[in-house]
């Protein structure tokens, strides 16, 4: 069975491993979501209400986890079907609805634009949200190798690996295949590599997903989503023609279509995840630095390249990428991505025009070099890093006579730069020019 570990912030991470569940355990837990959907809905309904309230009349009463959290020990005492349930994930849902809701209301006060707000809490409906509970330390305990979890709910996790420490919190979650799941969240361990004395860079791209300086550790476009393109397809139209009316619940056939659809996206997404993590481990394993740029491919997704640049899974790569760093000890460096196109990674000369995709070599008009245009990228990140491998001191290369080196685009080193950033954690990672403009496809 698979097994994820995702890094998390403050030095924690999940391991999340499948569940066997008996049919007492199934029913248990779908009881137990039920009970935390209709307190979910219920803080959905009083938030709207205080909102609609303090519209009419001007004043400021608040809809805080503070006053759910009160009225939800008011409700168990007079509601014996919720008194029925553990109190720690229906706490931990009322916790979850007040940061989703302050997101939200973070965001209108900073006046962002609608397609960058989180939004505001909504209904959750039966057949559409997927069950997930949150568990803290006082609601579960491992005990014989079985997940015990507050209300009597016993099941049984299959331990692909060793938990590497003691778990503070556990989610259990069943996913749109119908596959229950348990994350724990775990303190990171980090396992230490022996040092090779080699750097690397890495630059992204569509028709190959990572181009490096290094022609062993290239990455191929496997093309996952191009495979399952017509079985997709076939499930989609099913799930078409046996779609219902709208208000009306779906039928079995409708129901097993796209369940079917979501066992082939579940599939993609695997593979996917699969040839990331392999060869992020093997990049990391060969290498002491790493010079990756920091490419966001969001702006693709409304360009001509939309459909292979996300079967292409450049964020899923990059985020295993930097995961694998972080647990082996690696330093890695986030470039950004303005102008590595343009610039020649041997004498620092910056084209005067943008390169059109379709010109795939790149010849510095100063220097003269010739080079692949995603090799000549990759080896400008080596250079933005202070990572250049044609030096033994880790120099970046003097401009041409007669051209200052700001003028090429290469950041200058100021006083302090250095110590600040040695002040950070080798294994951290952080980004190069961050006042650069936004880069472009490559």
């Amino acid at each position: 069975m698979t097994t994820e570990a995702i890094t998390e912030a403050a030095g924690h991470c999940r391991y999340t491993y499948r569940l066997r569940l008996s049919t007492s355990a199934r029913s248990a837990l779908e009881a137990e979501w039920e009970r935390a959907r209709w307190i979910w809905n219920e803080c959905v309904a009083k938030s709207r209400a205080v909102h609609a309230h303090n519209r009419a009349t001007g004043e400021k009463t608040t809809c805080g986890p503070v006053q759910l959290a009160a009225m939800l020990t008011e409700a168990r005492k007079v509601t014996p079907w919720l008194a029925e349930g553990a109190c720690v994930p229906q706490q931990q849902l009322i916790h979850d609805f007040g940061k989703s809701r302050a997101k939200a209301l973070r965001d209108v006060k900073a006046r962002l634009p609608m397609r960058q707000r989180a939004g505001m809490p909504k209904y959750k409906k039966k057949r559409e949200a997927l069950p997930t509970l949150e568990y803290t330390r006082r609601g579960f305990r491992l005990k014989d190798g079985r997940l015990h979890l507050a209300g009597g709910i016993v099941v049984r996790p299959v331990w692909s690996r060793e938990l590497p420490g003691s778990p503070s919190s556990v989610r259990v979650c069943r996913d749109a295949v119908g596959h229950w799941w348990a994350s724990f969240v775990v303190p990171a361990v980090t396992e230490q590599l022996p040092a090779t004395g080699r750097v690397i860079g890495i630059d992204w791209g569509v028709k190959e997903t990572a181009t490096t300086t290094s022609d062993d550790h290239d990455l191929p476009h496997a093309q996952h989503g191009k495979t399952a393109t017509q079985k997709l397809a076939r499930y989609q139209r099913m799930a078409a023609r046996r779609r219902p009316a709208k208000g009306q619940p779906g039928s079995k056939g409708y129901r097993k279509a796209k369940r079917q659809t979501a066992k082939l996206h579940k599939k993609v997404a695997r593979q996917r995840q699969d040839t990331a993590r392999k060869w992020a481990k093997r990049v990391v394993r060969d290498h002491d630095a790493i010079a990756v740029e920091d490419f966001r491919p969001k702006f693709l997704a409304k360009t001509s390249m939309a459909r292979k640049a996300a079967d292409a899974a450049i964020g899923a790569t990059k985020t295993a990428l930097i995961e694998m760093g972080r647990k082996h000890d690696r330093t890695v460096h986030l470039i950004h991505p303005a102008h590595t196109t343009m610039d020649c990674a041997h004498c620092g000369a910056r084209a005067k025009h943008r390169l059109p995709l379709s010109e795939r070599t790149y010849t510095c008009t100063a220097c003269g070099a010739v080079s692949p245009r995603d090799k000549n990228s990759a080896h400008v990140m080596l250079v933005r890093a202070g990572l250049n491998p044609a030096s033994a001191d880790r120099v970046r290369p003097e401009p041409p006579p007669g051209v200052r080196r700001c003028e090429l685009g290469i950041p200058l080193v100021h006083e302090g730069e250095d110590s600040r950033w040695a002040a950070t954690s080798p294994a951290s990672t952080r980004p190069s020019a961050p006042n650069s403009p936004p880069g472009t496809a490559s």
